[in-house]
């Protein structure tokens, strides 16, 4: 794409000397991993046209001044319709860098099944305490078997943030609000196998040390972060795809991966996350073996 990018010197991170033209030539050099996992979902874009440290905001609508790479998908809302931006190519990620988008968050369902996510999403949530990333790894892997027993593969990312998302490819068909509940239900069955450490409790005064499960995302019309996503924290880190065997190791932080290193990661390894979609399994596969699953544990 022959973009010439605005304000290229702008400090995004001042700290760390990142500048506008570096994050977008981010996202031109990772747009060929990226793309393939945002590609057709409609996008919440989270903007900073001054840097991180002058405050942003988040963008639903398309801009009007968008270009026709840049595609429209209708959500209705009461009294109205958002027009929420598509991103099906290269260029196109590139194009909203360059408009100041420095993290994309995406639906989990795609843009012309608006109702049916063909992704289930557990947000482990960690406390404020010093050692609460163990426990975010630890349930991790703890999550990871009880998809395998439900007949489910799960993939697993950190946010960048706190904590790590484990997602589990599904078939399309079921809506919102039955992939919520298998979600929750799933959740509230974890939560009670160790009430010490884990809580599905949304009110955050009411968690304690616990880390939260938080299924919420599966909802119509929410929002998760899109996989190599900059985040607006210190270091500038990276949402990052991983294998299973990165969460066993005590090196393992959730902003471990940053725009200043994930290209050699990138380099040395594959994208643990190419072929996601081939692993989609029914979810009405699933709900059986999670009641007994349930029952099982209740006697």
């Amino acid at each position: 794409m022959n973009l010439e990018v605005t304000h290229p010197q702008r400090l995004m991170f001042p700290d760390e000397g990142i500048t506008k033209g570096d994050v977008v030539d981010y996202y031109c050099r990772v747009a060929p991993v990226m793309v393939p996992h945002v590609r057709n979902r409609p996008l919440m874009l989270e903007r900073y046209r001054a840097g991180v440290d002058k405050g942003g905001f988040y963008q639903k609508e398309a801009g009007e001044h968008f270009p026709a790479m840049i595609r429209r998908v209708d959500v209705p809302k009461e009294g109205g319709v958002v027009h929420h931006p598509v991103v099906d190519d290269e260029d196109g990620l590139v194009y909203l860098a360059n408009q100041g988008c420095l993290t994309f968050h995406c639906w989990l369902p795609q843009a012309d099944r608006l109702r049916q996510p063909d992704r289930l999403i557990v947000d482990l949530d960690p406390p404020d305490t010093a050692d609460a990333f163990s426990t975010v790894r630890a349930t991790a892997l703890r999550l990871r078997k009880v998809f395998e027993q439900l007949g489910l593969t799960a993939f697993v990312q950190t946010t960048g943030s706190r904590g790590l998302h484990v997602v589990a490819p599904i078939v399309p068909g079921p809506d919102n609000d039955e992939v919520l509940a298998f979600a929750h239900t799933l959740a509230e069955q974890l939560a009670a196998s160790d009430p010490g450490r884990l809580t599905t409790e949304f009110r955050k005064a009411k968690r304690g040390a616990r880390l939260y499960l938080d299924v919420a995302r599966n909802g119509y019309a929410q929002t998760v972060v899109a996989p190599y996503s900059v985040r607006a924290r210190p270091g500038a880190p990276v949402a990052t795809p991983l294998d299973w065997d990165e969460v066993r190791t005590t090196r393992l932080t959730p902003d471990r991966w940053t725009i200043g290193n994930i290209f050699r990661r990138l380099g040395a390894k594959a994208d643990p996350w190419r072929g996601i979609n081939q692993h989609a399994r029914p979810l009405s596969d699933a709900w059986p073996r999670l009641e007994r699953l349930t029952a099982s544990r209740a006697s």
